[in-house]
């Protein structure tokens, strides 16, 4: 069993962790095998969550997941001699972040729950220690902050230009896979839904300099706002493109 590191009940209030029905942390921040993972139940939520850009699936993506052809890259604007930078306003785990990193641009992450923050810093220090992306990972930045309410200050404070801003507000994942749906669940326990998705809209609307990108499911409408002008889709997701002025190398 891995050894609790932040299990206090004063440090899972500090970090948004839900409590079970006996008053303790569902949900705990742990050291296992040199990573800070987030762990709960394995019948309900599975393995333990970690953030790792050196090996998995990130690693797989990088070599193999189609450079600047991906859905991500495209909607992004990351085209021959165009590499814009981005702020993922709401980060996540980091993966669309490290893929987009890994294809050269600068991205700053934003990242509301602060349990899921710590994985991400977690992350980020391992990937800054290794050889083979520590590049990638030098063009990554991250900081905490509910980019619904604070977007324009936290990008003000940072050193990534808001030319691209990238939003992937939550919404029901239908994967079949059993994995996958157990990640899903520790992650919304975390994080919920985005009611406020047209508020985040608007408010990367009024910062970026060139462009919004939100990932949709496929079938599922535009958030509540303004028609997209353009969209870019694939079997299961597709990017609404909110476009202010055309990017140029």
């Amino acid at each position: 069993m891995p050894v609790g590191v932040q299990g206090a009940p004063a440090l899972a209030e500090q970090l948004g962790l839900p409590k079970a029905a006996e008053g303790e942390a569902e949900l705990l921040l742990v050291r296992q095998d040199d990573r800070l993972v987030l762990a709960g139940d394995p019948r309900r939520y599975g393995r333990p969550l970690a953030v790792d850009f050196v090996t998995g699936r990130a690693a797989h993506r990088r070599r193999f997941g189609g450079g600047r052809g991906q859905l991500v890259a495209r909607a992004c604007g990351l085209a021959r001699g165009v590499t814009p930078s981005v702020v993922d306003a709401t980060a996540g785990l980091g993966r669309d972040a490290f893929v987009l990193a890994s294809l050269g641009a600068e991205v700053l992450m934003i990242e509301r729950v602060a349990a899921i923050f710590a994985l991400l810093e977690d992350g980020l220090v391992r990937a800054r220690s290794d050889s083979e992306i520590r590049d990638i990972a030098a063009r990554m930045s991250l900081v905490h902050g509910d980019a619904t309410h604070d977007l324009e200050t936290l990008v003000a404070r940072a050193t990534v230009a808001p030319q691209v801003i990238h939003l992937d507000p939550m919404f029901p994942h239908r994967d079949k896979s059993a994995l996958v749906k157990k990640e899903m669940r520790l992650f919304r326990t975390l994080a919920g839904d985005d009611p406020d998705a047209p508020r985040l809209l608007e408010a990367a609307l009024d910062v970026a300099t060139h462009r919004v990108v939100v990932k949709r499911p496929r079938k599922a409408p535009p958030i509540e706002g303004p028609t997209p002008r353009h969209v870019v889709e694939d079997k299961t997701s597709r990017y609404d493109l909110y476009v202010h002025r055309r990017l140029e190398a």
